[in-house]
């Protein structure tokens, strides 16, 4: 989709005044403040629930949970959000579509959340043998990012695989169902379909080197411009940084709060989903600006983009004072 550039331009200039929002927060921050975050699988309520932090916040925070990137951009253009927690293809696309959303901050995770997931009675053993089947993904996500790069690296070609575009609640059934051969998944669904219906992670260990999991909080620039809304992310990306940073330390209670007591998965599956993952690392934007600029040359080369730009344009500094001191 063309950039509109007028958006681009007018969400620019709102930026702009984010800086003068930054130098205001001295001014108290009221408890009547309400900061809408949007969440996915609950993850950050219940990392602030897990370390008390919610109960301190000195404002109010409401954390509706949506299932994927393109309900949260529809959402946070209508103006129903204020900030959102995504994956990392999301910023890039609202950008494409002319819609500047300024990354805040940046977590990561070293080894991929994102695992290809073959139908029951389908092995893959390398990344070359996806050439000619069906997969699926969810478009505008990081997952679509995650599977032009798994095939990148298989040397298949985009018009070698057929292409199924779902949502992320389709995705678990279309495996089930054998109604797609592969399709782009996260726990707690990789280990529940491997445990019920054998269905099996490709197997090539470049799999699990192919990208970072990385995440981003965006934010509207209307609300990084007022000074009370950004008085509230000051106040919230620390609590958030803390909680994040616990549950590195204290992997086992976090994964029996949040795997085993609220997503229902077994102690057994609990231990495999926390024994495969690697600690999560808040970045700055200057240290986050390279990787992005990876995806998107990954989506420009792919055609999923009709123009290259530059990754630093999609980043705020605003934040990053708070990010050095609290991770």
């Amino acid at each position: 989709m063309p950039l509109n550039r007028r958006a681009f331009i007018a969400a620019s200039s709102a930026l702009a005044l984010s800086s003068l929002a930054g130098r205001a927060r001295a001014e108290a921050l009221s408890p009547d403040t309400t900061l809408i975050v949007a969440d996915q699988s609950e993850l950050i309520r219940n990392l602030l629930d897990a370390t008390g932090a919610s109960r301190s916040l000195p404002f109010r925070l409401e954390l509706p949970n949506f299932a994927g990137g393109p309900a949260i951009l529809e959402a946070i253009r209508a103006g129903a959000l204020d900030i959102a927690y995504v994956g990392d293809v999301p910023p890039i696309q609202a950008r494409a579509s002319g819609t500047l959303l300024p990354i805040i901050a940046t977590f990561t995770r070293e080894v991929a959340q994102y695992r290809l997931v073959s139908r029951p009675g389908l092995v893959v053993e390398k990344l070359s043998d996806l050439r000619g089947l069906k997969l699926s993904y969810v478009e505008g996500s990081g997952r679509q990012v995650y599977l032009i790069e798994a095939l990148n690296r298989g040397g298949v070609a985009l018009d070698q695989v057929e292409l199924v575009p779902l949502r992320v609640a389709d995705l678990p059934d279309a495996v089930r169902s054998g109604a797609v051969d592969v399709a782009v998944l996260q726990e707690p669904h990789v280990t529940r379909l491997k445990n019920q219906i054998g269905a099996t992670p490709v197997l090539d260990p470049e799999e699990r080197r192919l990208l970072p999991a990385t995440s981003y909080i965006y934010a509207r620039p209307e609300v990084l411009a007022d000074p009370q809304k950004s008085a509230a992310i000051a106040a919230f990306l620390p609590a958030f940084i803390r909680a994040a940073g616990w549950s590195n330390d204290h992997a086992a209670d976090w994964g029996k709060f949040y795997y085993t007591n609220f997503q229902g998965i077994s102690p057994e599956d609990t231990r495999a989903i926390l024994d495969a993952q690697s600690p999560l690392v808040f970045q700055t934007s200057a240290e986050a600006t390279p990787h992005h600029q990876k995806l998107i040359d990954i989506l420009y080369q792919a055609g999923a983009l009709a123009e290259r730009f530059d990754a630093a344009g999609s980043f705020s500094d605003q934040f990053d004072p708070v990010v050095l001191s609290n991770r």
